[in-house]
């Protein structure tokens, strides 16, 4: 269903938003390990959601009949 995928994209980038402000204030702190830690979840999270955010674009093409690229 269209709808779940777009609700899948909105929560996989609000999770990466919030790894991504973790990895912040853990580079701040001088806590490179855990850094890189949440960017690495952050990245995990994006890509999560560029896949659903893709299927609901290709969802919406179909019903409309519109050719995907």
């Amino acid at each position: 269903m269209n709808h779940s995928h777009h609700e899948e994209a909105a929560r996989h980038h609000a999770e990466a938003a919030k790894h991504h402000t973790e990895a912040h204030k853990h580079h701040e702190e001088g806590n490179d390990e855990a850094a890189a830690h949440h960017a690495h979840m952050a990245h995990g999270h994006q890509a999560q959601a560029a896949e659903h955010a893709q299927e609901a674009s290709k969802k919406h093409a179909e019903k409309h009949s519109v050719v995907a690229e």
